[in-house]
């Protein structure tokens, strides 16, 4: 009995041993010019190597990221080398996982945000938090107006534009300046001082900057982006936490809730063995037009979507997002759009059990015949 005791003591002590070894999920790395990654099922991080071709290198946390190396060279009376950022919503028709984003500014509640930076010295950068918006609900492309928050600034650089006042948001006082760059309008906040972490509301910038006539209320908000923008240097800077909230329900054109937007799904595919396309028709049977649509839909288990067009998708597989285009965003009361994918499949064929539009249910329909070759 004494010897079977000591076996499985010893046997419990390798086990424990074995569970403890397991090593951690490794960190992403990305070199890659505009490689991204996404974190928390929530946000996408993205190195954004747009102004060098010089390396630039990230390492992305569950968290956040850091630079690991940044080779480029800027000018400091010009622009910065590159702007890796993680961010919540849509940018170059790439959108965060699940966001109901773009939405329109006279349809926000409430829109907050924390943040957490390390700096380093010796490098010419600034610790920069984007609000991007635009006229139409776009997913891709440059927006037309840039809010721009520097928490940081180090090195002989400043903002676009030259300064037009001051501004107090937040509880805090901030150097205001005012310009465009030839693509877009910029509004930016300097601090005075170094912000290493603070919780605020987005809402509240994106207000003042409409209070100075540069937006409206029928504007939409596209995303919401936190990272730096080096100079020179800028090994070590790191988002060490973000996290966005944008929620609806805050204008008078948001409808109440028992009115519903009317449509009909019309789902078409061709399928064959281990693949097929679908071709999706999403019409307004309403009664007024739909600017900005998202369609939301389950694929079946065993689908994944490999490529797709006039639409944005988030997810490939089990719950998918599909989002407008720049220039397919209205939809007018009787009238319809379309979108399509392609992808894969194990197992038996089958569609999606439902679609919803913007939240509401649609009426489903089928085009076609699933053709098996």
């Amino acid at each position: 009995m004494r010897r079977l005791i000591s076996a499985v003591a010893a046997l419990f002590t390798v086990l424990t041993a074995l569970v403890v070894a397991v090593p951690a999920q490794a960190d992403t790395q990305i070199c890659e010019q505009y490689g991204t990654t996404t974190i928390g099922g929530r946000y996408v991080v993205m190195n954004n190597r747009w102004g060098t071709s010089a390396q630039q290198c990230i390492n992305v946390t569950g968290t956040g990221f850091s630079i690991t190396s940044q080779q480029g060279t800027g000018n400091t009376s010009g622009a910065p080398v590159s702007y890796p950022a993680v961010y919540l919503g849509c940018h170059y028709a790439n959108c965060s996982p699940g966001t109901n984003l773009p939405i329109r500014v006279s349809d926000i509640a409430s829109a907050t945000s924390s943040i957490g930076y390390s700096f380093v010295s010796g490098a010419t950068y600034d610790a920069a938090y984007d609000i991007w918006l635009d006229p139409a609900p776009r997913t891709d492309g440059v927006n037309q107006q840039e809010i721009m928050i520097w928490f940081n600034r180090q090195g002989s650089i400043q903002p676009i534009g030259s300064v037009v006042g001051n501004a107090t948001i937040g509880g805090r006082t901030w150097e205001v300046w005012r310009g465009g760059n030839g693509t877009n309008a910029v509004v930016s906040y300097v601090a005075p001082s170094p912000i290493a972490s603070w919780s605020f509301s987005v809402l509240d910038f994106i207000n003042d900057v409409k209070n100075r006539g540069a937006i409206t209320s029928s504007w939409y908000l596209t995303s919401i982006q936190a990272g730096f923008e080096p100079w020179i240097g800028g090994t070590g800077l790191a988002v060490t936490s973000f996290a966005a909230a944008v929620n609806g329900g805050g204008g008078t054109t948001t409808p109440p809730p028992s009115q519903t937007v009317a449509c009909r799904v019309t789902y078409g595919t061709n399928v064959w063995g281990g693949g097929f396309t679908a071709n999706v028709t999403v019409a307004n049977t309403g009664t007024a037009a739909i600017n900005g649509w998202a369609l939301g839909f389950t694929l079946p288990s065993g689908q994944a979507i490999t490529s797709s067009w006039n639409a944005t998708l988030s997810g490939t597989g089990g719950a998918v997002t599909a989002r407008n285009i720049a220039w397919n965003g209205s939809i007018p009361a009787g009238g319809s759009t379309s979108f399509g994918f392609q992808g894969t499949y194990g197992g038996s064929f089958a569609r999606p059990a439902g679609f919803t539009l913007n939240g509401s249910t649609c009426a489903a329909a089928i085009a076609a015949a699933i053709a098996v070759a």
